[in-house]
């Protein structure tokens, strides 16, 4: 008998200035590759897939699946990722899901045994953006529900805004901004709040594509929506200037 298929993917995160890719069968990471901040994402990105693919030892034609985030985050990283996945779909005739880089850090986290799992990431200018889960079992399946919706907001005002939901209750605080906040957040918290600086998040991006894509939800390059929250800041400023 014929062994089953089993779905590789290929996974893209440029939601931060590192962002990672990973090759992924189905949940067995093949290659994984950390991006090098010090470079942008249009410089290394290519070059990047290319070794992750050859750590993987897999061709690109083998890809089932691709999976990208698709926000919030940076506005160029974002539009860069989005593209590069976009290609490779068109070029491979291949199905894309978009993940939103805020599930991926709540999927990421785990079940660490709190009540709730806030995703906290760098929105510059201060800000965060951020989103709130808290995590249920239902049907025997682990999961999280979405209690606040993404959001930009400086720290402090999204922490008051949260506190009557959070105050007395444990709650984990994961993305790239809890160590700019983490005193911050461990105040508010008042010894019940956690953070967690997060590991890349392409592995748990495959996870979720590959959930949507079985749910139904994968679809062509063109029907990627990117997260952005809040406008770039290219149009902030100009609206500024001109008074818009």
């Amino acid at each position: 008998m014929a062994e089953p298929h089993t779905v590789l993917i290929l996974a893209l995160d440029t939601t931060t200035r590192g962002g990672s890719i990973a090759v992924v069968r189905e949940t067995a990471v093949l290659a994984l590759v950390a991006g090098d901040a010090a470079r942008t994402h249009g410089e290394r990105l290519p070059g990047e897939i290319a070794v992750a693919l050859d750590r993987a030892g897999v061709p690109r034609t083998a890809i089932d699946l691709l999976a990208v985030a698709t926000g919030p985050g940076a506005f160029t990283g974002l539009r860069i990722g989005l593209a590069a996945i976009q290609g490779l779909a068109m070029t491979l005739d291949r199905p894309v899901a978009g993940v939103s880089a805020l599930d991926a850090l709540v999927s990421e986290a785990g079940e660490p045994g709190v009540e709730f799992i806030a995703a906290w990431m760098d929105a510059q200018r201060g800000d965060v953006f951020a989103a709130l889960h808290q995590p249920s079992v239902a049907s025997g399946f682990s999961r999280t529900i979405e209690l606040e919706p993404p959001i930009a907001a400086s720290p402090v005002a999204l922490l008051d805004r949260w506190r009557p939901r959070l105050e007395r209750h444990t709650a984990l605080f994961t993305g790239d901004a809890v160590t700019r906040d983490r005193d911050t957040i461990l105040a508010a918290g008042g010894g019940r709040w956690t953070t967690r600086v997060p590991g890349p998040l392409a592995p748990a991006i495959a996870a979720l594509g590959l959930a949507r894509a079985r749910a139904g939800l994968a679809g062509p390059p063109h029907a990627l929506t990117p997260i952005y929250v809040r406008r770039p800041d290219a149009e902030i400023e100009r609206d500024r200037r001109t008074g818009g």
